[in-house]
Formats: C-alpha cells, sequence, structure tokens
C-alpha cells in the first residue's frame, strides 16, 4: 500500500507539474484546438499536483488517511467517464479518451484494495468497542468452570491470546509466562489463556510448560478473538525481517522449535487486563515476534494514582 501511493504521489505530481508549466502540450499531442483560458488548465495541474502531495501523506499510515485514497478513486471514475462523453459526441478524440482511461485504470484495483483494507480495520474497531459482544465473549468457560467474567470478578485477570500450539513464539510464550506465573500472582492477577486447539490437543502442550492448572480458554472459530479485536496478520507481521531473526532466536537458539499448526496460522496474540468484566489496559501485538513484558500489564505501581484508589 505504501508503495502503491508513492507511486501516485510522483505520478501525480510530475503531470500536474507538467500540465501547469506546459500546458499547451497535452491538446498538441491529442491533436485539438487550445482552449481560451489556458489558465483553467493549469490549474486543475496544480490541483493534480496537490493530489500528488496527498498521496505522499497517506502512504505514510494508508489506513488512516484513506479519505485522501477514496478521493483519488473517485477522481479515476469520473475523470474517463467524463472524457467518454466528450468522445462520444465527438468534441474530443478517442485517443484522448483511452489516455485518460488508462491513466486512471491503473489506480482502480489498488485504490479499492486500500479502502477495502480500511474499512477491514475500522469493522474490527467497530467490534472490539462495542461492550456488549466483549461481555459476551467472556462468558466463554474455562477447563476448569468459571467463566472469565466471573474469574475477573473475583481478581483481576490477565488474559493472554496465544497464536497455534505449533508456533515457536506461542511457545517462547508459554515459557516466559511459566517463569513470571508466580510474580504475576503476586500481583493479584489471574492468569488465563485463550488458544484455538482442542481441549485434549492443549493439555500436553500446557503440561510441558507447568502451566496446565491455569484457567484456560478453548477457541478453535476465534470467536473470542475476534471479540477483543484480534484479527489475523499481515505479510509484514508474520513473515517480515524481525520475524524471522527473532524466529532463529526463539526457535533454535533457545531451542523452542517448531510444531503442527493448529488453528489459524495467520492469528495474531494479544494481551488483555481485566477487572469487573472492564479492560484496563491491553498490548495489541504489531508482530508475530513481539515479546510483551507481562509484569508491567499487571503491576498496580504502574497505574495512576486514581486506578490504584
Amino acid at each position: 500500500m505504501n508503495r502503491v501511493l508513492m507511486a501516485a504521489a510522483s505520478f501525480h505530481m510530475l503531470w500536474g507539474l507538467s500540465v501547469a508549466l506546459f500546458p499547451n502540450l497535452p491538446f498538441d499531442w491529442a491533436g485539438v484546438a487550445h482552449p481560451l483560458y489556458l489558465e483553467f488548465w493549469q490549474c486543475i495541474g496544480v490541483v493534480g499536483a496537490v493530489f500528488g502531495i496527498g498521496c505522499a501523506i497517506a502512504s505514510t499510515e494508508p489506513l488512516v488517511h484513506w479519505p485522501i485514497v477514496l478521493m483519488g478513486l473517485i477522481g479515476a471514475l469520473l475523470g474517463p467517464a467524463c472524457f467518454l462523453q466528450a468522445a462520444l459526441s465527438g468534441r474530443l478524440p478517442a485517443l484522448a479518451f483511452l489516455a485518460i482511461l488508462a491513466c486512471g485504470a491503473i489506480w482502480w484495483l489498488p485504490f479499492s484494495w486500500i479502502l477495502y483494507q480500511a474499512y477491514r480495520l475500522q469493522l474490527g474497531r467497530e467490534r472490539e468497542a462495542a461492550p456488549e459482544i466483549q461481555r459476551m465473549a467472556m462468558k466463554a468457560h474455562s477447563q476448569i468452570g468459571p467463566s472469565i467474567s466471573e474469574l475477573s470478578q473475583m481478581s483481576p485477570v490477565l488474559l493472554v491470546f496465544l497464536r497455534h500450539m505449533g508456533c515457536t513464539f506461542c511457545r517462547e510464550t508459554l515459557a516466559d509466562l511459566a517463569a513470571r506465573l508466580r510474580d504475576i500472582e503476586r500481583n493479584d492477577t489471574q492468569l488465563v489463556l485463550v488458544h484455538m486447539s482442542s481441549e485434549a490437543q492443549a493439555h500436553g502442550c500446557f503440561r510441558k510448560y507447568g502451566l496446565e492448572n491455569v484457567p484456560r480458554v478453548s477457541d478453535p472459530q476465534r470467536t473470542v478473538y475476534r471479540a477483543f479485536g484480534l484479527g489475523r496478520g499481515s505479510f509484514l507481521k508474520l513473515f517480515g525481517p524481525k520475524v524471522w531473526i527473532r524466529g532463529l532466536e526463539a526457535g533454535l537458539l533457545r531451542r523452542h522449535g517448531l510444531g503442527k499448526i493448529v488453528g489459524d496460522g495467520f492469528q495474531m496474540p494479544g494481551v488483555f487486563l481485566i477487572f469487573h468484566g472492564t479492560v484496563l489496559r491491553s498490548y495489541r501485538h504489531q508482530s508475530a515476534a513481539d515479546r510483551p513484558d507481562y509484569l508491567a500489564l499487571t503491576s498496580m505501581e504502574t497505574f495512576p494514582e486514581w486506578e490504584r484508589r
């Protein structure tokens, strides 16, 4: 998405500047008479160059600056439509229409894809922001009986969403949690794990790390994952350079290894601190290789004074 928008920025800035500086050139190339007031045409070129600057800004965070992308898509659709009408009426040659169509059509698919991804992101946020959806998801029961919501009524709950059990980073997470379990409990916090395996498949893995007695929720349909806004990762989040480097470290040097994928291999993890059914803190992984500070998430010392009271 970043590369597409930078290409669009370069294209529109070059086109806009060429029109502003050489306004007669497109009309000579199309073989039509020059307009009476070239200044209007030059102003259109300036607008195109300004849109190119907008595309450069949007390339920094495409899903945040999606309105700029929407403007570009509308322009890429309406521009050829207007030229088609002029070509059919005989006011412009067909060659001019084909040129405008080509310049607009190259952005239809990539701009539509960016808008679709922005829509998916917003949809996920709306689902996550709806308190009733999270409340329903927290009714999921653990293997020991009480639900996530019920456990959070007794003490703060550190709800850790895992990736699939064969993932190197999932195994590293279990090792980290096992090493810090007593410290987490000293912070009066109950650890609860959410995974995508069946209970029978997960039991052996958790026992290997000494976490067989920790409350856990089996969520193979990823209902609880989605309720907390945890979606599927992009290519870079799952296979980027950082992931490969950390994967070699965790898998080979720390000997966590790899296993069979059970669940959605693209699912992203996350961590939430919940008390009385309310999310107090959260950590959303920016890559599969992230390694959160679980104790900092549970420590009361890092809460504001009003929250401690």
